[in-house]
């Protein structure tokens, strides 16, 4: 399915400001297939480990704490070509940078507060997805419209 899903986390801070709604709103305009979702809290570990390839980097600290101050809604997206496409819709990581009319632009409080997280190739959509989702609960539609899901 390379090419056809992403990963997406909507953030504690946009979350709390009850941004959900409008978010998936922007999504489902762009022609995004929701094929999973679910609200969760993490864990520091469960913040540490995903968000580990940034370890060394001095936001790290500040982003998991961010990252464990409340609930998240984590989803798995599906559309042709989607990280690509999600990436334009999310804008820059600084929402002041961002394009109008993004989701960063219009919902993340700053680079820190981001109000989503989005993918940043195929491969990581699928690894981040499958951090987050068991094989029952992801299904893909194929062009016939008959979902497609591993029952593990």
């Amino acid at each position: 399915m390379a090419g056809r899903i992403t990963f997406t986390i909507i953030k504690p801070g946009a979350v709390q400001n009850e941004h959900i709604g409008p978010i998936l709103g922007k999504i489902a305009e762009a022609g995004f297939h929701i094929a999973g979702m679910k609200m969760v809290q993490l864990s520091r570990n469960e913040a540490q480990n995903f968000y580990c390839i940034h370890e060394d980097k001095p936001f790290f600290g500040e982003l998991v704490e961010f990252m464990v101050s409340g609930p998240i809604v984590v989803a798995l997206l599906e559309k042709d070509n989607a990280v690509e496409d999600f990436r334009k819709l999310i804008g820059s990581t600084d929402p002041k940078k961002a394009e109008p009319g993004t989701i960063r632009h219009m919902f993340a409080q700053s680079i820190q507060a981001n109000a989503v997280h989005g993918s940043d190739s195929d491969e990581n959509a699928i690894k981040e997805s499958e951090y987050f989702f068991a094989g029952y609960e992801k299904f893909y539609k194929d062009k016939g419209g008959c979902l497609q899901g591993s029952m593990q």
